[in-house]
């Protein structure tokens, strides 16, 4: 059965909660279809030169290694060996200057007890560009990212057992934020607390199974505000 999602925090023990984890892209701040079809061509170009294929069969590799691997740049470095640091300089020509200050989410941010930690299936130095735009940098403790996972992307649950091991986290005392359904999944077999930011994407549509999931939000700065205001 399906559990009842509340659009506000009002059943949740906020006091129980000492660690708040939370993915980055189009959970912290929204990516526009811009940014995504940049992101695209970066990744298409890359790919193109690589294996000196055409944008065509780049595109292909891309989107068979997404779904093999998790993550395209995983299929690169299993498949051909790829050393991660090149695409990552590669991806960091992406434009970021549409990401704008949040004021309202890095106060609700300082106002939420517990500790902070962004994880991501980015790079590091792509989430750092992108919380100093958006002004939260001091809200947070750590970022664990792609490398700190060994280049295993989320939903695979050994990442998530290694950011508790590498920040001591104990998982039934921690909340864990994402705008992908799925990568909810291996928080709640661990015993996290489970919030699903719904957006726009496509990868949002068409989400039947929700037994994982114990809250649900389109705007992540109010539900924060709520649990502020509950706990």
């Amino acid at each position: 059965m399906e559990k009842n999602h509340p659009a506000s925090p009002k059943n949740i023990d906020s006091s129980g909660i000492d660690t708040w984890i939370f993915d980055l892209d189009n959970t912290l701040y929204r990516t526009s279809p811009e940014m995504l079809a940049q992101i695209d061509h970066l990744m298409g170009s890359f790919i193109s030169d690589f294996l000196n294929v055409d944008r065509v069969e780049a595109r292909r590799i891309q989107k068979g290694y997404f779904r093999t691997h998790g993550l395209t740049l995983r299929g690169l470095m299993l498949e051909h060996g790829l050393d991660p640091q090149d695409y990552i300089n590669h991806l960091s020509q992406l434009d970021l200057s549409e990401v704008a200050p949040d004021p309202a989410l890095a106060d609700t941010l300082n106002r939420l007890d517990g500790r902070k930690i962004i994880y991501t299936n980015a790079f590091t130095e792509h989430t750092r560009e992108v919380m100093e735009r958006i002004g939260i940098t001091t809200h947070f403790d750590a970022v664990y990212d792609i490398g700190d996972a060994d280049y295993v992307p989320k939903p695979a649950i050994d990442s998530y057992r290694r950011l508790c091991d590498l920040h001591n986290v104990d998982p039934t005392r921690a909340a864990m934020v994402e705008d992908i359904s799925r990568n909810l999944e291996p928080a709640a077999e661990l015993g996290m607390t489970t919030v699903w930011v719904r957006t726009d994407t496509s990868w949002a549509k068409d989400v039947t199974e929700t037994d994982h999931i114990d809250h649900i939000t389109d705007d992540l700065t109010a539900w924060l505000q709520n649990v502020g205001n509950n706990s």
